[in-house]
């Protein structure tokens, strides 16, 4: 689960993390096995703990097992094995981890007939994995979309951070925080679309 995307927080936070990765090393796991437990692990918190209400215990559970994400990649760089696969594994499991988080959230919200929190964490999910298909496919057809109001790392923090305070009995602030991500993230599919339709349009008319 791809939470820093930055290379400077990454940076520091490397020397808390390059200790436990020597020692996964030491331990013969491997990087791939790390980024799917991390998976694993965040989807089970989301499916067992944030979809039956029991948000504070869900979103500390989701945390500790996005820590993962520092460890393959610093483990993968130590063994020096980063490359197209590992990109590949970690993109792809980061979109099951959204599914599920904001999936359960739908779920929550139906299972207490909140209408309007269900509607707005599906439109939010499926944005969010439309924005990450877009940039997929912008890159397929030689263009880039690395534009947007909000992508993954924001939505992530987001929402977490809403259910946490949702959790503590905080009201209103996961509607408002799941109904902004529905509205920033549509707008960021549409703004990834118009760059790579200017992209792509600009290199017909100037071949």
């Amino acid at each position: 689960m791809s939470m820093l995307n930055n290379p400077t927080a990454r940076r520091a936070v490397s020397g808390l993390v390059d200790p436990p990765a020597r020692l996964l090393l030491r331990l013969r796991v491997s990087p791939d096995a790390v980024t799917l437990v991390g998976t694993l692990g965040a989807v089970s918190c989301a499916i067992l703990f944030i979809a039956r209400g029991s948000f504070v215990v869900g979103v500390l559970g989701v945390i500790v097992f996005a820590a993962a994400d520092l460890l393959d990649g610093t483990m993968a760089r130590i063994k020096g094995t980063s490359g197209p696969w590992g990109n590949f594994l970690d993109a792809s499991l980061d979109r099951v981890a959204d599914g599920a988080i904001f999936g359960s959230v739908a779920f929550w919200a139906a299972s207490n007939d909140q209408m309007w929190l269900t509607a707005g964490a599906l439109i939010a999910l499926i944005a969010g994995q439309v924005t990450s298909y877009t940039k997929a496919r912008a890159e397929a057809v030689g263009a880039d979309a690395n534009v947007g109001i909000v992508e993954r790392a924001e939505r992530l923090m987001a929402i977490l951070a809403a259910l946490f305070l949702a959790g503590l009995g905080v009201p209103w602030v996961l509607d408002i925080v799941v109904w902004a991500l529905a509205v920033l993230g549509l707008a960021t599919v549409i703004q990834r679309v118009i760059h790579v339709r200017k992209q792509l349009k600009s290199r017909s008319e100037n071949p």
